[in-house]
């Protein structure tokens, strides 16, 4: 009731607003949006496969208006590991809910976060005890296929004081042509005095999807967080990323891969907060675009007074595929303590033509030529995730871009 209230009293972000000077919500139909259940509740079967290793620790699939989907994880409960449902955690684990919820995003943050606050019912919570390993990656998937629907999800990690946990989420719809949905989120990580997460994060909403996201990480004394992050889909995107290196000697790398087509939006918003001394952040970001894509990056390291030693890193690089796609790449800093290493860089540029004309000099058509010059550009992401499942994924995801392109003429 405080987030709806919040909610009401919240203005509807505007152009006017500094985070969301380059993305225009105007055309979002909003007051068409429905509560309602997902249209279909058959899962694409790719959703479904592990992709951080042979095998899952355990799967949860959320469908909004079915009963969640399980399987594996029997051996967590006893080591007191949660991997479950958001209406099976207020049931069954309200006091970690009560500890952590609203920790690391708060629900009146903007219009979108009480949103989500207010309404979600589906969502994953994630509880590792202090000491535990989970050896085998989780894996949830929020399936919410339909149209002219509005959809809120929740996530919530908690890695206690030495825990470590791999978890794999993705957020995934079919497009569904000529209408409009809306997704609303919040992931919130939260890592204890020397925890280990690594996250990976996968967007494929469907075209029709109108995409907005509220996602933190808090990251205590020699904490570590690799955050790796994947978008292709939805009509628009907003996501607001922010790492909180809180802990002495804290760490949190993010790898981003977004690939925008047609005339998809996708905006990222990231944040890298140096607040405590000898803490380490390492931002790659890479996206291509074909047709009318139209990306957003903007991105921000900030060193609290007192943060010494803070090392910080910060790159976008973008590749333009078509004359007409666009990328605005925007760093920044924001240094208040006086011993740091702090250093961003963003780029945008199109496909040399040397490269391609050497690969089809040596027999390969134009298409072929123009994937390899793609997947090289995309290489340094890749080398950064070590998880083959994953990075197949993301080729299959380029392949895919690039055939729809092709299609299109």
């Amino acid at each position: 009731m405080r987030a709806w209230e919040a909610f009401e009293r919240l203005p509807f972000p505007s152009t006017t607003d500094e985070a969301w000077r380059r993305t225009d919500l105007r055309p979002m139909p909003r007051h068409s949006f429905a509560l309602g259940a997902a249209s279909s509740p058959e899962v694409e079967s790719a959703l479904l496969r592990p992709l951080a290793g042979e095998a899952h620790g355990a799967l949860l699939c959320l469908t909004p208006g079915l009963e969640p989907r399980r399987e594996g994880g029997k051996d967590l409960a006893r080591r007191d590991v949660i991997f479950t449902d958001w209406a099976s955690a207020v049931r069954d684990h309200a006091p970690q809910l009560e500890r952590a919820l609203g920790q690391a995003v708060a629900d009146d943050e903007d219009s979108f976060t009480a949103l989500a606050a207010a309404l979600a019912v589906d969502g994953v919570v994630v509880y590792v005890p202090a000491g535990v390993h989970v050896a085998q990656p989780l894996h949830s998937v929020f399936w919410a296929p339909g149209a002219d629907r509005a959809f809120f999800s929740r996530v919530l990690v908690v890695v206690e004081d030495g825990a470590s946990v791999t978890f794999v989420h993705e957020t995934a719809s079919p497009s569904e042509p000529g209408g409009h949905a809306l997704h609303a989120g919040i992931v919130e990580l939260v890592l204890g005095a020397g925890a280990h997460l690594t996250f990976v994060e996968l967007q494929t909403w469907g075209d029709h999807v109108w995409n907005v996201t509220h996602e933190r990480a808090i990251i205590g004394r020699d904490g570590r967080l690799d955050w790796i992050f994947g978008a292709v889909g939805s009509r628009l995107t907003k996501t607001f990323s922010e790492l909180n290196l809180a802990g002495q000697g804290a760490e949190g790398r993010m790898s981003g891969f977004y690939f925008a087509g047609g005339t998809q939006h996708l905006d990222h918003d990231t944040q890298q907060n140096h607040l405590a001394p000898h803490t380490t952040s390492d931002l790659l970001f890479k996206g291509a675009l074909v047709g009318r894509g139209r990306s957003v990056w903007q991105g921000m390291i900030y060193v609290a007074p007192g943060a010494q030693k803070a090392d910080g890193y910060q790159a976008n690089r973008n590749l333009m595929l078509s004359p007409h796609a666009r990328a605005d790449s925007i760093p920044g800093l924001e240094i208040l303590a006086d011993d740091v290493r702090c250093t961003h860089g963003a780029t945008v540029g199109q496909l040399e033509e040397e490269p391609i004309y050497y690969l089809m000099s040596r027999g390969l058509p134009r298409p072929e030529a123009e994937r390899l010059v793609v997947d090289g550009f995309f290489a340094p992401i890749m080398d950064r995730i070590p998880f083959d499942g994953v990075r197949a994924r993301f080729g299959r995801m380029v392949d895919d871009k690039l055939t729809a392109s092709e299609l299109r003429g």
